[in-house]
């Protein structure tokens, strides 16, 4: 017969991968308490940082259809589950990880895309959803209708359409920094001929003068 206990645990854990947008599985081992309530506290209201027995997970990202995450439920694991702004979670995280090195961020999920280590970096790097959107909205000519869709986007693709807006702007000021260059021989041309198509008979010339820049640390999922 099943542990009521182990069940209620493993719905519970499914809730929150059903409710968060993006999660980010960690090891945590040699934090101390102090430590790791000063990480949940950077990761702010919208994010849990919750301890988790990695049996009881598995079964969890199975129901949820995560079975990449699997391979990283190994050795001491807690979860940051965020409801809120994925890029501020993961500027939080990496930023204590660089300062606390014994934060190993394993990897994660995105708008139900597996991230790795090296991609929720990169997701941190970027701007706030309100930025990016901002952005957008200030590089393209769009209808009211297509701006309300925009907000309604998933952040992994305000993020791509952020990233080719800034590739198809830094193609354009190439362009523009190229053609003055490439027309200044064409533009000296003229006057290099100019004297000889007007150069009058020595006799009729009459000389001139010369003008002159997270409870005390974690919140731990009941096993």
């Amino acid at each position: 017969m099943p542990n009521p206990d182990k069940v209620g645990a493993v719905a519970e854990i499914t809730s929150r991968f059903n409710r968060s947008p993006a999660v980010v599985l960690t090891d945590y081992r040699g934090l101390t308490v102090a430590q790791l309530k000063e990480l949940r506290m950077s990761l702010g209201s919208t994010s849990t940082y919750a301890v988790v027995k990695n049996t009881l997970t598995k079964r969890a990202v199975a129901a949820v259809g995560y079975d990449e995450l699997a391979p990283l439920l190994t050795g001491p694991t807690a979860i940051a589950f965020i409801e809120g702004e994925p890029v501020e979670a993961a500027k939080a995280l990496r930023n204590f990880s660089r300062t606390n090195p014994l934060l190993i961020i394993k990897g994660g999920v995105l708008d139900g895309k597996m991230l790795s280590t090296a991609e929720i970096n990169s997701l941190a790097d970027l701007e706030s959803r309100e930025v990016l959107l901002g952005r957008l909205a200030g590089g393209m000519k769009a209808s009211l209708t297509k701006a309300a869709a925009l907000f309604q986007a998933p952040l992994s693709q305000v993020a791509r359409l952020a990233a080719a807006l800034v590739e198809k702007k830094t193609a354009e000021e190439a362009a523009v920094e190229v053609a003055p260059d490439a027309a200044a021989p064409e533009a000296a041309a003229p006057e290099a001929a100019a004297p000889e198509a007007a150069a009058p008979e020595a006799s009729d010339v009459t000389p001139t003068p010369e003008a002159a820049d997270d409870s005390a640390a974690t919140e731990s999922i009941p096993s």
